[in-house]
């Protein structure tokens, strides 16, 4: 995706696009997995300051460029919305955490169930996540 396209993408959620913005962007693309602060952090290498990163992602939450997960670890991971205006809960699928290797994977094709909760709850987000062994550290 060009320089162009992350600003279009940006600019479509309400995010004025930065220099710093479109290279946290473009390091969230290149991720196979949901990252933590401190990945962006190491792979942004001396470029930016993790206050700035931090910044940035709080805002890329509030408009709907990345989902954040809680998957156990005591450090959010974030993974890109691929939603073209805001997520709804229907966009988010289950996660698996590995509690040897510590790596988060996306379930992106399985949704997160459905629940009927109690009327008058209006839940915005749904963390649906799976601990265990991945296929690797099983060997």
């Amino acid at each position: 995706m060009s320089n162009t396209d992350i600003e279009n993408s940006l600019a479509t959620k309400g995010v004025n696009p930065t220099s710093n913005r479109i290279l946290i962007m473009k390091e969230l693309m290149k991720a196979t997995h949901p990252v933590s602060l401190a990945d962006l952090e190491a792979s942004l290498g001396f470029s930016m300051d993790k206050a700035s990163i931090f910044r940035t992602l709080e805002l890329f939450s509030e408009k709907d460029v990345v989902h954040v997960i809680e998957d156990g670890s005591r450090s959010l991971k974030y993974e890109l919305c691929h939603s073209s205006t805001h997520h709804t809960i229907s966009d988010q699928h289950i996660h698996f955490y590995c509690e040897q290797c510590k790596k988060t994977y996306c379930f992106e094709t399985t949704n997160v169930p459905i629940v009927t909760i109690p009327d008058g709850f209006h839940p915005h987000a749904i963390n649906y996540m799976i601990k265990g062994i991945c296929p690797k550290c099983a060997k």
